[in-house]
């Protein structure tokens, strides 16, 4: 079914309210359901929470890129390739979101900002065509992979739960990545996705704190 603009718009406002302030839960379920919770210290809970609203504000991000990019797409094709994959990572933030309060914490207050941002470079890089945007999304979704995997092995030893989200969030993004270069993606030079890392450890760096 083809939405008019109007619906398009109305469900992309749905999209911003339900992931900055909802509490929806995921389609599928949780990783870590079923995973007995084991004993952690103050200070281990405390990091496991940091790791995890980091990872819950980058799920933030990925939904405010994938809108920016269908918002501009130029063709229906990539349009839905962002969506689903955006669908998908609403799965992601639930997850994140449902560890976080089992473990005590809470989103992290700056959601709004990095929502903000990403938004705008996902429609500027999607208006400057569904290749550059789809390699984007590409290179991003790699710098995910590459934090995931920090992430993983910077756990407490006793969290399965959180390394059960962790892993399963890893393997998706990395799909997700290389269905953007499948579809056509430009494939980043090093450099590009050099300073994409840089702006990538500002996000992580604030966002364990606040």
């Amino acid at each position: 079914m083809t939405l008019s603009a109007k619906d398009e718009f109305i469900v992309s406002i749905d999209r911003v309210l339900r992931t900055l302030w909802s509490a929806k839960g995921s389609e599928r379920p949780s990783p870590a359901q079923g995973i007995a919770e084991r004993e952690l210290t103050d200070e281990e809970r405390s990091h496991a929470a940091g790791l995890m609203r980091v990872n819950h504000a980058g799920e933030v991000c990925a939904q405010a890129l994938y809108l920016g990019h269908a918002v501009t797409a130029r063709s229906s094709g990539v349009r839905e390739v962002m969506q689903q994959a955006a669908r998908e990572e609403e799965d992601h933030l639930a997850w994140c979101r449902e560890r976080l309060e089992q473990l005590k914490s809470r989103p992290s207050r700056l959601d709004p900002l990095w929502f903000a941002l990403s938004f705008g470079m996902g429609a500027l890089t999607g208006i400057a065509g569904d290749r550059l945007s789809l390699g984007f999304v590409a290179a991003t979704e790699d710098e995910v992979c590459r934090h995931l995997d920090r992430h993983e092995r910077a756990l407490p030893e006793s969290d399965d739960k959180s390394r059960a989200i962790v892993n399963q969030m890893r393997d998706e993004e990395a799909r997700h990545g290389t269905h953007a270069l499948e579809a056509g993606g430009w494939d980043f030079p090093q450099p590009a996705k050099d300073v994409m890392a840089l702006v990538a450890k500002v996000m992580t760096t604030t966002s364990y704190r606040i």
